[in-house]
């Protein structure tokens, strides 16, 4: 009888210890729950807020009141951008009839050079006969000459409608602007600076020089 009590014994006691060891394990779980539980507590609450305060605070900083606008202000603004903008369009106009007007006026300048070219030509060759050589010329080369004179005149006159002048300043003061000095000559009983002589005639073409005219001057001495 006593040894079998003694294994019931036995067999009580190993029984015994795994249930101890599971609630000491069970036990030491829980109190670490409890541990992090307690951690969370601590610091939850006071992180939590901070970091909605930071939202908070930038929309208070974001939130602005309307600036308030002054209708009298904002129309004279709106009259003044008017006036600029119809300002702006007068000048666009009057450039683009300006630009127009030059475009006829001066549009014909390299045609024109070339015709007062062709007028010098016929002027040189008028001049390569005096007068007085004339007079024993034939009836067709007197026709020839009158013909050429005819051309001569008619081309200048052509030209002088379409807004060409010349400039032909003989005993007029020198002027570098619409003259070019061919030579200078002294002892001419003239003003120094006198055009005494027209090499050839020089053009206007409305307000702009076409050609100089070419001139020689008197000189001191």
């Amino acid at each position: 009888m006593m040894s079998h009590e003694n294994d019931t014994d036995t067999n009580t006691e190993g029984q015994e210890a795994p249930k101890a060891e599971t609630d000491t394990a069970q036990a030491n779980t829980s109190d670490a729950d409890s541990i992090n539980a307690e951690t969370e507590a601590a610091s939850g609450p006071d992180e939590q807020p901070s970091e909605q305060a930071a939202p908070e605070e930038h929309k208070e900083e974001n939130k602005e009141e309307p600036e308030e606008i002054d209708p009298e202000q904002q129309i004279a603004d709106l009259n003044e951008k008017m006036l600029r903008l119809a300002a702006e369009l007068e000048n666009t106009r009057r450039r683009a009839e300006r630009d127009k007007s030059d475009a006829l006026r001066y549009g014909v300048t390299g045609f024109a050079r070339d015709m007062v070219s062709v007028g010098d030509n016929l002027t040189r060759a008028l001049n390569a006969i005096e007068e007085t050589d004339r007079e024993g010329l034939s009836d067709n080369m007197v026709n020839l000459l009158e013909g050429v004179g005819a051309t001569q005149r008619d081309l200048m006159a052509a030209l002088q409608r379409n807004g060409l002048r010349p400039i032909a300043p003989e005993g007029e003061k020198f002027d570098p602007n619409f003259h070019e000095a061919m030579y200078e000559a002294p002892g001419t009983g003239r003003d120094s600076g006198t055009v005494i002589e027209v090499v050839e005639i020089g053009y206007m073409i409305g307000e702009r020089l076409l050609r100089p005219a070419k001139v020689g001057v008197a000189k001191d001495g």
